[in-house]
């Protein structure tokens, strides 16, 4: 945690509000979806943060997610918890992409990945609103996330996961202290266990969106591209989208900076992506609706992007679209083949979910959505080090003679 955090603050939080109806919510409060059955959207006061910071005491401050305090929620710095949320970096992907593609590194924050930023946030407001149980579904590194913060600060973690997730995931949430249970369904089947579950108050529904804060947390990756392109957003985005968290708290970001006056009105183009396997927001962006179906024997290497349906689906919607965007699907084959090139041409290791977006940036380049001028970046949601690769069998008996041309 950086060292000038005083002990104590006021957030700059005003109330929360429903995505969808606009109706006022207490802040300081215990709040699930809003009336409508909606995420619920935290509100600031942006002229007081405005007159309080300045981008130059932004840019003065220790490169770490909590520099960002003054347009996050946690009321009280005491109730922070970390893990050491950096700053990921920018990481060019020259060769398997191009001259202006950049992947933004995820997988270098605790737990390793993205899902860190979001659980941050979540579980230091549970625990300042005083949550002592939670539960959560997961397809794997969001439980590992929650698991690690909630164990850290004492809160008692139950996490369900479908039961084809990655062996290492479902270890790493038992190890870091949270009680795991594989359940013989996708990952909506899990949540519906937590929701009955929070239904007869065993615990807090901690599933994606159902809390207000996740949002929050997720919103900094789209604060430090602001910082890091020098207050001038990058020409495209492309976001590995299941519940689409961090598309979402990157748009509200982008909102937020330009009612700051930190930046200009230029967005770049977002582009959601997906599995073929599992694509239910890219069937509704091409059908033109506002909400996605169900999408029925959800199958995809990509995991992590496995969702059927998304409770904050009409939020990805409307930020693809009024971005100029697109929602876009590639296939395992691609998937698997743009996860090879990043690794063997650029010596970097992406997730499944980080090869879909590599994929998915050739084929809009291929179809003219993005060009090779446009500065372009993609995420990669989580090491590539959680994730099975291909054998490697070679081997040398010394003990005979070695055929150095061979090697």
């Amino acid at each position: 945690m950086n060292q000038n955090l005083t002990t104590d603050r006021q957030t700059f939080v005003t109330h929360l509000e429903c995505s969808i109806t606009g109706e006022r919510y207490e802040a300081d409060q215990l709040h699930g979806l809003s009336r409508a059955g909606r995420p619920l959207l935290v509100r600031y006061d942006l002229d007081a943060v405005r007159s309080s910071i300045s981008r130059n005491t932004i840019e003065a401050r220790p490169t770490d997610l909590w520099r960002w305090r003054e347009l996050l929620p946690v009321r009280h710095t005491s109730n922070i918890v970390s893990l050491g949320e950096i700053e990921t970096p920018l990481v060019p992907l020259t060769r398997s992409g191009g001259p202006n593609v950049l992947v933004k590194d995820e997988g270098r924050l605790p737990t390793g990945s993205f899902k860190a930023r979001g659980l941050v946030m979540a579980v230091a407001m549970a625990k300042e609103l005083g949550v002592t149980k939670i539960a959560m579904p997961t397809n794997g590194n969001a439980g590992a996330a929650l698991a690690a913060y909630a164990t850290r600060c004492g809160i008692e973690t139950i996490v369900f996961c479908p039961d084809d997730t990655p062996e290492i995931n479902v270890r790493e949430i038992a190890m870091q202290g949270a009680r795991v249970w594989r359940v013989n369904g996708l990952i909506d089947d899990c949540g519906a266990i937590v929701g009955k579950g929070a239904a007869e108050g065993r615990w807090f529904d901690f599933s994606t969106l159902k809390e207000p804060y996740r949002i929050e947390g997720k919103k900094t990756m789209g604060l430090e591209l602001a910082a890091q392109f020098g207050w001038k957003l990058p020409d495209a985005i492309f976001y590995p989208t299941g519940g689409g968290t961090g598309l979402i708290g990157m748009w509200k970001a982008f909102d937020e900076l330009e009612k700051l006056g930190w930046i200009g009105p230029e967005r770049p183009k977002m582009f959601a992506v997906q599995a073929s396997g599992c694509a239910p927001i890219v069937r509704a962006f091409e059908a033109g609706e506002e909400h996605a179906e169900r999408w029925e024997d959800a199958s995809t290497v990509a995991a992590g992007i496995r969702v059927p349906k998304a409770v904050g689906d009409f939020l990805i919607l409307r930020a693809v679209r009024e971005s100029g965007g697109q929602a876009l699907a590639v296939g395992d084959p691609a998937i698997l083949k743009a996860v090879d090139a990043a690794a063997k041409q650029d010596g970097l290791l992406l997730c499944p979910e980080g090869g879909a977006t590599l994929a998915a940036y050739h084929q809009a380049l291929n179809t003219g959505l993005v060009d090779e001028d446009d500065k372009v970046v993609l995420f990669n949601c989580a090491t590539g080090l959680k994730y099975p690769m291909p054998e490697a069998p070679q081997a040398l008996d010394r003990t005979r003679p070695i055929d150095f041309d061979a090697l």
